[in-house]
């Protein structure tokens, strides 16, 4: 029977579940759950700027729309699944690894055996791939181009990316110009400049939550060899290089409205900086052993990610509606 509670609680947060809770699960609980639905929030936000962008330059195509979200969120699903399995393959998860303790590995916690992994992301991936597909004949040989770039992250991300300290890059270089840009070419049929300086804002936040992660876990990662960049530069530099990131969203966001590239409704995303300032104060502080009083015994052992993940949704959502609202100002009242 459909567990609508479950799906909901999904979506917002990743749940922690036993093996016997599982077990009475919907397949469509187990496959959010395994997913991690929660942090597909920021591929439907790049989706919906490339929407709203191209609404807002009379360049709407629902249809596309609707098949390019759909895709882009399997495709991230995916990245998931692979991620996981990869992990599980190479012994990362093993010894209550970090990302075992946040939430549930499906592999690693015995709520599914490899087949039943392999046949959930071969299903899942290709879905993603007809959806794909279906923009291409749509839209053409670019879209292919863009479709193969987007194969390449999903199926390299993991490894050797992440490996080498390339993943946050290659998060940056997908939520903002890929997704977004990528997006709006699909929807609108054209390639636009200040589409791509546009989407930077949302991929930076978005580049910030894995940087939060990557520090949170740069111990462990540092004790299995996985060379992310917080690895790489060591905790208090890569706590800096965060608040670089995180800061360089609303100075984009800033120039885009000074520049004439977007209207001053897009200052509406300054008001998550109650959000931001409190994110530059547990940045700059070094990571606590132990979870502070009142921190919700849910999140721990997420620490700089929970934070970098709010502040993230709530810049995002504040971020389409100022384009929404720059939409209505520019089609109907100026």
């Amino acid at each position: 029977m459909p567990n609508v509670a479950m799906w909901a609680r999904a979506v917002r947060v990743i749940p922690r579940i036993s093996t016997d809770e599982w077990q009475g699960l919907d397949v469509v609980s187990r496959w959010l759950i395994a997913v991690r639905a929660a942090v597909l929030m920021m591929t439907f936000v790049s989706s919906a700027l490339a929407g709203l962008l191209a609404w807002r330059d009379a360049r709407f195509h629902f249809g596309g729309w609707l098949i390019l979200t759909v895709g882009l969120l399997l495709a991230h699903a995916t990245n998931n699944l692979l991620n996981d399995l990869t992990d599980y393959w190479k012994g990362v998860d093993r010894d209550n690894y970090f990302r075992a303790q946040y939430g549930p590995q499906p592999l690693e916690h015995g709520l599914l055996t490899s087949s039943e992994m392999l046949a959930y992301i071969g299903v899942t991936g290709a879905l993603a791939l007809v959806a794909g597909l279906t923009l291409v004949f749509w839209r053409g040989e670019v879209v292919l181009w863009l479709l193969l770039a987007g194969a390449f992250f999903v199926l390299f991300y993991t490894w050797p990316l992440k490996y080498v300290g390339l993943g946050e890059l290659a998060v940056l270089l997908v939520w903002g110009p890929l997704m977004v840009g990528g997006g709006y070419y699909v929807i609108a049929g054209q390639i636009d400049v200040r589409v791509l300086w546009a989407s930077l804002p949302v991929a930076l936040t978005a580049t910030t939550v894995l940087f939060g992660k990557h520090i949170d876990k740069l111990e462990a990662d540092r004790a299995k060899k996985i060379r992310t960049l917080p690895v790489i530069l060591g905790e208090p530099r890569a706590r800096r290089a965060a608040l670089v990131l995180c800061s360089a969203a609303y100075a984009v966001t800033l120039g885009l409205v000074l520049s004439g590239a977007l209207g001053w409704p897009l200052l509406i995303a300054f008001g998550a900086a109650s959000w931001y300032r409190l994110l530059f104060h547990v940045f700059r502080q070094p990571r606590p052993a132990a979870p502070p009083e009142g921190f919700p015994p849910n999140i721990w052992p997420l620490w700089y990610s929970a934070f970098a993940f709010q502040h993230a949704r709530r810049f995002g959502a504040l971020y389409l509606a100022g384009v929404l609202i720059d939409g209505i100002w520019i089609r109907w009242i100026a």
